[in-house]
């Protein structure tokens, strides 16, 4: 009972003390301060603006080889994966979940337009334009999984796609309007600040958005915006104007990272001799055994060539 008095006076008189301590001046000058949350506006004003390097004639240069990293050209919405069209190409025909670059939610289609999204999304293979070779279309060429690359002066702005030859001359300061209308529209350029701000209009009808049926008519108008972020990015942003297919314009946006391997450059993906078959192979005299019909006399031939 003894040895317990003892303590229990002990502990009485430390924590007198450790009040004490914690109450004087010297503590609470030396204490370290608790963390301050800043505003997140605070922050980024505080953070410096990236100044890219400059041309000539004091504009930002982006030129470069630059490619999109994501899975907008499977479905620019929201989506997971799931299994391809082709069950023969297993895991590695499967479409890769994504999460999407569609600013604020679900496309807004006009409700028939809609229903022919989704007929061509369940016929992609058939439908599709790109399958069959023809011209991706922006903004699509931008986020295709192939390299593109852009080329500066002061009047024009060139991007060179490494997909089907495809191309295109951004015009500075143009106000004229598409001659006709083409796969990749006429675009029209002009600089906000280090922004490339790219207007797109003339586009035919029959270039598709994704893999997944999202598509437009020929009232397409496209406002594209290529911003220097860092050395080796940038942020594109396009706003999409179809009042014919959506009841409000609506936008997307994605960061490009330059290619650094050593001695890049675009290489050719012609893919025409790829859709010959998929477009013109019921034309052929000679037919392989699976495409005989019954009272059909063409001559046959093996795959294989024999």
């Amino acid at each position: 009972m003894r040895a317990s008095g003892k303590s229990i006076a002990t502990t009485s008189i430390l924590v007198v003390m450790m009040q004490g301590i914690i109450a004087s001046p010297s503590f609470a000058q030396t204490a370290p301060a608790r963390p301050v949350a800043r505003p997140a506006a605070a922050t980024a004003a505080a953070a410096p603006k990236y100044r890219a390097p400059r041309t000539a004639d004091g504009k930002p240069n982006l030129s470069g080889i630059w490619q999109a990293i994501n899975t907008a050209e499977w479905d620019i919405q929201a989506h997971d994966a799931k299994a391809g069209p082709l069950v023969v190409m297993g895991a590695e025909g499967g479409i890769p979940a994504g999460l999407g670059v569609v600013e604020g939610g679900p496309l807004p289609y006009r409700p028939e337009a809609l229903a022919k999204k989704k007929e061509n999304e369940a016929n992609w293979l058939a439908l599709d334009p790109v399958v069959k070779c023809f011209l991706p279309g922006l903004p699509r060429a931008t986020y295709m999984p192939f390299p593109f690359e852009i080329v500066q002066s002061p009047q024009h702005v060139s991007f060179a796609y490494e997909f089907d030859f495809a191309s295109r001359v951004v015009n500075i300061g143009m106000k004229s309007k598409a001659p006709v209308d083409s796969w990749m529209g006429w675009s029209s350029g002009s600089w906000d600040g280090d922004t490339l701000v790219v207007d797109v209009t003339g586009m035919v009808e029959d270039t598709w958005f994704d893999r997944a049926g999202d598509y437009h008519s020929d009232a397409l108008h496209l406002t594209e915006r290529y911003t220097p972020t860092g050395p080796n990015t940038l942020l594109y942003g396009v706003t999409v104007d179809d009042p014919k297919v959506y009841t409000r314009p609506w936008k997307m946006s994605m960061p490009l990272y330059r290619r650094m391997e050593k001695n890049m450059q675009l290489l050719e993906y012609n893919c025409v001799p790829f859709a010959e078959e998929v477009m013109y192979g019921h034309l052929r005299r000679i037919r392989t055994p699976g495409e005989i019909q019954e009272g059909d006399d063409a001559p046959t031939e093996n795959p294989s060539g024999k």
